[in-house]
């Protein structure tokens, strides 16, 4: 197993499962850190403007080389394109069967909601303050997805027969408002915590900032959820809750 990294500094809990650890820029040349590899899992940096060219660019060296099965860690609904970060997705979801054509290789498609992992930082916040701060808002409701089943469930899309060109979402089990988290994780903590609207940042003309930005508006005016019916399919059981999350921190 080879985990390719951005950046060349300690990754003890990678090294700690036996991987073989390769910094580079896939955005470049990403041949020499693939060679010899017969599987792709490919997780693009996070709000990186490069995604919609690179990827596909990875994903067809991959394809082209000796990699004959190749799984792309894409978005719940890509296609909602006015987050610059889902536009790129979806981008690079269109291109896979360009990358892989004359190849023998084939490809599939992870598309997680928003972790729950996401709130920890709030979570410990509000142990001392009360308060789980909300910059998507207070009313729309989110399928917040535990991180170990994402990962379980790509595992299972890099290892298993059965799943070729199929998308597959990953999405928790609940719908979940901000006061929904609160009253969860103020059960969890034993005390009161309240949901409090903030405001989000603000574009500064950055990618980065832009796609926060938008992803903010597009939360609070429709939240994010999705179906937990295919994530169960594929894990053999029920995505955990987000009190399943809580209790595991």
């Amino acid at each position: 197993m080879r985990a390719v990294v951005a950046t060349p500094r300690p990754r003890p809990e990678l090294e700690a499962l036996g991987a073989e650890v390769v910094a580079a820029d896939l955005a470049g040349d990403p041949a020499p850190a693939l060679a010899g590899a017969d599987a792709l899992y490919l997780v693009w940096p996070n709000f990186d403007p490069r995604e919609a060219d690179a990827a596909p660019a990875v994903l067809r060296a991959a394809a082209w080389g000796e990699a004959a099965r190749l799984v792309y860690h894409s978005v719940l609904r890509p296609q909602v394109r006015s987050m610059p970060h889902h536009a790129a997705e979806d981008r690079v979801e269109e291109a896979l069967d360009d990358a892989v054509a004359g190849t023998g290789a084939r490809w599939r498609v992870l598309q997680p909601c928003a972790y729950a992992d996401n709130l920890d930082g709030q979570v410990a916040a509000a142990a001392q303050t009360g308060e789980l701060r909300s910059r998507w808002g207070l009313e729309r409701a989110q399928s917040f997805v535990d991180l170990r089943d994402v990962a379980e469930a790509a595992a299972v899309l890099l290892t298993g027969d059965g799943l070729d060109s199929g998308t597959f979402e990953a999405v928790g089990p609940e719908e979940l408002t901000a006061r929904d988290v609160a009253r969860l994780v103020g059960e969890h903590l034993g005390r009161e915590v309240t949901a409090v609207d903030v405001a989000p940042p603000e574009d500064d003309g950055s990618y980065a900032r832009r796609c926060l930005t938008t992803i903010f508006a597009e939360y609070r005016a429709h939240g994010f959820t999705g179906s937990p019916r295919v994530l169960t399919a594929l894990l053999g059981h029920a995505p955990r809750t987000y009190t399943d999350h809580l209790a595991a921190r």
